[in-house]
């Protein structure tokens, strides 16, 4: 029982992590769109009726196999809902899975075969997939053989402990079900325990110190720069999970820079505040290293941050970052994704007026958008764990982080929306970061460029033209993960792999069609890169700061606290 309860949690929190859309600034989800693209469908059924008699009929003889136990289509492979031997075994369970794809089917295929052009039929399909996903059988208990049997076992037990779950997310989450038992968890207790100390703090971040567990340390440091949306510690997750302490134990030198969570008193600080910072930061660290530049690293709107900061130092021709790590970042907007399928001028012009008017977009709300663009993962998962079967969510640290949101400035906001529209980083000069303009190709320092291959929110050829913007030498490597998967991926996985291939062709794909897979994490590929860039090794600092940067408090630091 035991093992099968671990299963089961497994499969929840692997479907999560894997549709999690992560740390990104993102317009929003209106019910407008949805509604346009529900008349949209209803316009092409009166426009061309003979295309939906077609598709009625092919409907209504897939409903009639079912019935009779003619068809013998299976669920789709790797869709979990249906993995209950009941949907093969049961005559009944058989027929209301194979009827349910046919209908399914029939709307899909009325929406390909439709008039609506590609665009339209994109966002047609979405909206098709929110209805079909919400009425699949497996989100009821008569159409759960699970939580039927959990019902029968537990003399209906089930169902009241799933009540009291609903009645607790009604009040306490807005009426979504809970992804995560957040009592499992406490940052600083068993999240973020690196040990390291806060050496720098301004009104926009504190700098946090690592301490090495090593005798020697490489001169030259590491510096990470995390998202704005989301806390720092997804880069020291916990033990074996965790980003800082892998470093750490490879004789890096670390800093990590954690952001204060703005209010609306901030809602003023945009790109310029958070360059102005992480370039106070840098002076930290050199400073207490006694080196001239440092390595930077950051992931997701973290690293659009640093590449802005980039493309400032090269205008002005100043040399203190050596090289740079761009993880899932996607700087040109240009390849399809999800995340830009009702990004519409209405909408983002919308969604910046929602932010002026409040001050901050608030995390927590672009959570609960992110979770609908996959509801199956994000949603419907954790409806059949907390409701139908009356278990608590799963204590998943990943998860826990990805709810432990924070805010975004207003005017931040609205810039992130305007460089992701405009895509302001590939026109060179177009984009003026504290007075001087932004041009990629003038960013000569060595650049590491990492994607995930089944990321939804920032597509690996996105991500590929990141690698190709910069000027100077860089490594791409992808890693066979989704976006938060290929972040926190430390070594070990025996199904973990990645990519690799010295030359970036024009066309992402053939790049890949060259590549050399690898097994393991491209974290090993990482610290080999990294050890060739930070200088010699030398002897481990014995404190933490120096007389210019005292210690200002144990790691993780205040600012990580602020709720």
């Amino acid at each position: 029982m035991a093992a099968n309860m671990s299963s089961e949690n497994d499969d929840i929190t692997a479907g999560a992590t894997d549709g999690m859309l992560g740390p990104n600034p993102f317009v929003g989800l209106r019910a407008i769109d949805i509604l346009a693209a529900v008349q949209q469908i209803g316009a092409q059924a009166m426009l061309h009726p003979a295309l939906l008699v077609d598709q009625t009929a092919a409907l209504a003889r897939d409903l009639t196999s079912a019935m009779t136990g003619n068809d013998t289509s299976s669920p789709q492979p790797g869709d979990k809902r249906f993995a209950d031997p009941a949907w093969r075994d049961q005559s009944l369970y058989r027929t209301t899975l194979q009827a349910y794809q046919a209908w399914r089917n029939a709307l899909a295929g009325f929406v390909e075969r439709s008039a609506l052009d590609e665009t339209s039929k994109e966002r047609a399909q979405f909206v098709m997939s929110l209805m079909t996903d919400a009425l699949a059988p497996t989100n009821t208990l008569p159409g759960n053989p699970a939580a039927l049997r959990k019902f029968v076992d537990s003399g209906g037990t089930s169902l009241v402990a799933g009540m009291k779950n609903m009645l607790a997310d009604t009040l306490n989450n807005k009426g979504m079900p809970a992804q995560v038992d957040k009592t499992a968890f406490e940052v600083g207790g068993n999240l973020g325990t690196s040990a390291g100390a806060v050496v720098f703090r301004n009104e926009v971040l504190e700098l946090i110190q690592y301490a090495p567990t090593t005798p020697n340390v490489y001169a030259r440091a590491q510096l990470i720069v995390p998202p704005q949306i989301n806390k720092f510690y997804i880069f020291d997750l916990a033990a074996n999970k965790s980003i800082v302490e892998y470093l750490v134990k490879s004789e890096f030198q670390v800093f990590v820079v954690s952001w204060r969570n703005p209010t609306a008193e901030h809602r003023d600080w945009d790109m310029d505040t958070y360059v102005a910072a992480l370039i106070e930061a840098i002076q930290a660290v050199r400073d207490i290293t006694g080196h001239a530049d440092v390595n930077l690293h950051g992931a997701c709107s973290g690293a659009m941050t640093i590449s802005a900061l980039l493309g400032h130092l090269a205008s002005r021709d100043q040399k203190t970052v050596n090289a740079a790590t761009l993880m899932v970042a996607v700087l040109d907007n240009t390849a399809p994704s999800q995340l830009g399928l009702f990004t519409t001028p209405e909408a983002v012009e919308i969604a910046k007026q929602n932010s002026r008017s409040k001050g901050v977009l608030e995390g927590e709300d672009i959570g609960r958008v992110f979770a609908w663009m996959r509801p199956n993962d994000l949603v419907w998962n954790f409806w059949v764990n907390n409701y139908l079967l009356g278990k608590a969510p799963p204590a998943f640290d990943i998860l826990y982080w990805n709810n432990d949101t924070t805010r975004l400035p207003a005017k931040l906001h609205g810039q992130l929306l305007d460089i992701f529209q405009n895509n302001l980083f590939t026109k060179p000069r177009a984009l003026t970061v504290l007075g001087t303009p932004v041009d990629l190709s003038e960013v000569t320092c060595d650049t590491y460029v990492m994607a995930g291959m089944t990321d939804h929110i920032t597509p690996w050829r996105g991500v590929y033209n990141t690698a190709r913007a910069f000027g100077g030498n860089t490594r791409y490597v992808l890693s066979s993960s989704g976006h938060i998967q290929s972040l926190i991926n430390p070594p070990g996985n025996p199904k973990a792999k990645f990519f690799s291939n010295a030359n970036l062709p024009d066309d992402a794909d053939a790049w890949l069609a060259g590549a050399q897979a690898h097994a393991d994490s491209w974290w090993n590929d990482w610290r080999q890169w990294l050890a060739e860039r930070s200088g010699e090794l030398r002897a481990a600092p014995k404190t933490l700061g120096n007389k210019r940067h005292k210690r200002l408090a144990d790691a993780p630091g205040a600012y990580v606290l602020e709720a």
